[in-house]
């Protein structure tokens, strides 16, 4: 799995970070998502696909 964010379209709703904490941050200042692992582990995988779909500004792209 890769992943990939596209921080213009973030509107730190946080819900990525909520559901994948060991992928993604937010940034302290905006919000803003902080990808913090591009290639993560098998066992985090549901738990991205959850964030990519539920993310409000579809901000978030897996490729499998």
């Amino acid at each position: 799995m890769k992943v990939t964010v596209d921080t213009d379209k973030c509107c730190g709703a946080g819900q990525c970070v909520l559901l994948a904490p060991d992928v993604f941050d937010q940034g302290e200042d905006d919000g803003i998502v902080i990808l913090l692992d591009p290639a993560p582990a098998e066992e985090h995988h549901a738990a991205v696909r959850e964030a990519a779909h539920v993310c409000p500004a579809a901000a978030i792209f897996v490729e499998e």
